[in-house]
């Protein structure tokens, strides 16, 4: 039980998983207003920047949970280096279908509603573990503007135009499940580049240490392909946001 190899060597030196810059993180824990001993449950919780930062500079407590070895090892190590391994706990684990032994304050997805198999199933699955009255959070992407054609759709590494929508639409959609959008802090253009950009020094330098290894010739192709695919449709179409709800 992992993530597939291309994701961790893309993503090698990476602290947070999708857009959001290290100062777009801190003003979601700031907004918040997080108070001390928050109780937090991460699914898809990555390399565990949001909680042992939040733990350092809010004090709040919890668990993260995600399928990657490396990244679970990293978030560990993370929590070390920060001093806050008394707080937080990373477990190596399949996401998809984790409920917490107990309820807690706030429970976050930020950039994986695949575990629930989509925007939906994953607010369920998140409110198994919520707290009444505690706060949700989904990191979800969105259509910058309305998508003209499929291929732009799969340029964004979308299945079709319909995967995604624009950003009243999507907040329209959690209304609709029960949900009230309390906060949200939406990755810039900025923060797509350092995200992707940083994807592409991560494989060339690896396949420059590695031309015989049996994914060579994938990385080659993605070095080929991805830095315009992404030029041409992502940064001009897809957002992404971190939307905090309320039940209503």
């Amino acid at each position: 039980m992992d993530l597939p190899r291309i994701f961790t060597l893309r993503e090698s030196s990476h602290r947070i998983h999708n857009p959001l810059t290290p100062g777009k993180l801190a003003d979601l824990g700031r907004a918040l207003h997080l108070a001390p001993g928050t109780r937090v449950l991460d699914l898809a919780s990555g390399s565990g920047e949001m909680l042992c930062t939040w733990a350092r500079g809010h004090g709040v407590t919890g668990t993260g949970v995600d399928i990657s070895t490396v990244f679970t090892e990293k978030a560990r190590a993370r929590a070390a280096e920060l001093g806050v391994a008394d707080r937080v706990a990373f477990v190596h684990g399949d996401a998809s279908g984790f409920v917490a032994d107990e309820r807690v304050d706030l429970v976050a997805c930020v950039g994986a509603t695949w575990i629930g198999g989509g925007v939906a199933g994953t607010v369920e699955l998140l409110a198994r573990s919520l707290r009444p009255g505690g706060l949700m959070l989904i990191g979800e992407p969105y259509w910058r503007n309305e998508v003209p054609d499929r291929e732009t759709a799969l340029g964004c590494h979308a299945g079709d135009e319909d995967d995604f929508l624009v950003l009243p639409e999507l907040i329209e959609r959690f209304g609709g499940l029960g949900y009230d959008v309390v906060e949200m802090v939406l990755a810039d253009q900025d923060g797509w580049d350092r995200y992707r950009a940083a994807q592409w020094l991560n494989l060339r330098r690896w396949l420059d240490a590695h031309p015989d290894d049996e994914m060579a010739a994938e990385v080659r192709t993605e070095l080929d392909t991805e830095p315009a695919r992404y030029a041409r449709y992502q940064r001009e179409y897809l957002g992404w946001g971190v939307f905090a709800l309320m039940a209503r």
